[in-house]
């Protein structure tokens, strides 16, 4: 075969190729277009989500009936219960390509604002402050009976749950902590849970940390269970 040839031939394999690589990933470019429309569709978002799919060739995994790594992200959402939580972002691997949707790993953060911790504070606890951070600290202020309180809050993850205990307070310049208030207040303040709920089951609120936003909770789990959307 003449040096001529051996190039026609190779140019046209490389021709071919890349036809192959830009059909699989507009196939690709498809998917994660569809799939941040239901995520739109289907759940009380603020902002425009965005979906991307993992790895090439992006048909190969379709056909294995399992895509190596989907990751996204979304301005906020509306949880169940009616608390936002904002900058979220999720991080799957081996999710699955037909019903029962799974993933094998995947994990959802969030971050629930200052707000949201003062909604919480105000049901619970029947207190209404200002939640700001201070620090790596929560800080709620206010007022009670026209004395001014500020008080540590202080959030964490037990069970599964996400709770937030009150800390050491100052009320009209007295420093106390829960313990020295009457049980049937102190009861209150203790364990305040916020409802994180609405997570695909398998995905269990694994850890806290204060930001400069408010609180960012991450739910990780293994064989997690997507419900299908029509």
């Amino acid at each position: 075969m003449s040096g001529r040839a051996v190039a026609v031939v190779v140019s046209t394999v490389v021709v071919l190729a890349a036809g192959v690589v830009v059909a699989d990933r507009v196939a690709a470019s498809t998917a994660e277009r569809r799939a941040a429309e239901s995520v739109q569709a289907n759940l009380d978002v603020t902002g425009t989500p965005t979906v991307a799919i993992d790895g090439f060739p992006f048909l190969t995994q379709v056909l294995a009936g399992s895509l190596d790594h989907v990751t996204g992200s979304v301005d906020g959402v509306t949880l169940d219960g009616g608390l936002t939580a904002t900058d979220v972002t999720f991080d799957a691997q081996g999710v699955s390509t037909s019903e029962p949707y799974t993933v094998a790993t995947g994990s959802i953060t969030g971050t629930l604002p200052t707000a949201t911790i003062e909604q919480v504070v105000a049901e619970q606890a029947e207190l209404d402050v200002t939640v700001a951070v201070d620090g790596d600290s929560l800080v709620a202020s206010g007022e009670v009976l026209g004395v001014a309180l500020s008080a540590a809050l202080e959030p964490r993850v037990e069970s599964g749950r996400l709770l937030v205990d009150v800390g050491q307070m100052s009320l009209g310049g007295l420093t106390i902590t829960v313990d020295d208030l009457p049980e049937r207040v102190a009861s209150r303040l203790r364990g305040l849970e916020v409802p994180v709920t609405g997570l695909p089951e398998g995905l269990v609120l694994s850890s806290v940390q204060v930001v400069p936003d408010g609180a960012r909770v991450t739910a990780t789990g293994e064989d997690v269970t997507l419900t299908a959307q029509p």
